[in-house]
């Protein structure tokens, strides 16, 4: 293993160097292991906004993320925070904010604190990653209104006592051949709305693409954006979702595409699938997750800016009927 001092004798970013310094979890420290439990890895602007207010100096705050990463003292076994190193492969990463993540010991925090602790499924870093921006930034939008809460997650599915799957019968439309495949939503939540006449909900999956999957494939059973609108056609058309999630309100698809070129070929396919038009798949970019990755700011505009749909006017997902 690699010294963890850089030349100069300082402790890098990169691997943990305890001092000794005794830490324990404050009430602060546990919100934020909570928003990584809920979301997972987020950069640090992520979790100083989830804890906004608490904190009198960000420079103080940092240096509280610093210490739950270097300092193993603790009373659960070891450091609370890791920087996963994923974050570090990118250009000029040393001017990037830190992206940080659970350890054994945060988790082992937040059971001690009776706290929500259960995590996503894992897949490829940076998919899972912009799974993660996306979520806490409506998350983080909402809770900066008066008039919408963020429905977690964790809270729909233990509702439901679901896990996140759900098997969908589809047909190729080559041959006629139906098969039976799992549609794993990258993540769900809903919102509440206050309005003038009562409480109003609406649900909402996200699919997150970095281009990495085809828009079609001549191979059914490849995964493809052109399978995805016939997976969802049937969960959401054919009310999967409600029996799937126990849901009485409405869900729609978010789409979150790392460029808009990408995003006008899947509004053109989702088109060519529905001549009448689609209003429960919604198109944005966020170009942050393109080829050149930075760990980015919060992202408000997927709460309060326009989505774009299939032959039908843009829509807010903060605005309903």
């Amino acid at each position: 293993m690699r010294d963890p001092l850089d030349k100069l004798g300082r402790r890098t970013r990169l691997r943990p160097k305890s001092t000794g310094k005794r830490v324990s979890p404050t009430k602060r420290d546990l919100r934020w292991f909570a928003a990584l439990a809920e979301h997972g890895p987020l950069p640090s602007s992520y979790l100083l906004a989830f804890t906004e207010g608490s904190h009198r100096s960000e420079k103080r705050a940092r240096e509280r993320l610093t210490d739950l990463f270097h300092e193993s003292n603790t009373p659960d076994g070891g450091a609370y925070l890791t920087r996963p190193l994923q974050q570090f492969r990118t250009i000029d990463s040393r001017y990037n904010q830190l992206v940080y993540d659970l350890n054994p010991a945060s988790v082992a925090a937040l059971d001690r604190a009776g706290m929500f602790s259960g995590r996503r499924a894992s897949g490829p870093w940076l998919h899972s990653h912009m799974v993660t921006c996306i979520t806490a930034s409506i998350e983080l939008a909402c809770r900066r209104t008066t008039s919408h809460t963020y429905i977690p997650q964790s809270a729909i599915l233990a509702r439901a006592d679901a896990a996140l799957r759900w098997p969908t019968t589809v047909s190729d439309p080559a041959t006629g051949t139906s098969y039976t495949k799992d549609l794993i939503p990258d993540a769900v939540f809903g919102l509440e709305y206050r309005t003038p006449n009562g409480r109003r909900f609406r649900f909402f999956a996200v699919e997150a693409d970095r281009g990495t999957e085809p828009a079609r494939s001549s191979q059914f059973h490849r995964k493809s954006f052109k399978r995805h609108l016939l997976q969802y056609a049937e969960y959401v058309e054919r009310g999967g979702y409600r029996e799937h999630l126990g849901l009485s309100a409405p869900l729609l698809v978010l789409n979150i595409t790392s460029n808009s070129k990408r995003l006008e070929r899947m509004k053109a396919l989702c088109i060519q699938q529905y001549a009448s038009g689609n209003t429960y798949q919604l198109f944005q970019s966020w170009e942050s997750f393109g080829a050149i990755y930075k760990p980015p700011e919060t992202n408000p505009d997927l709460l309060r800016g326009d989505w774009l749909r299939a032959s039908a006017p843009p829509i807010r997902i903060d605005q309903i009927d």
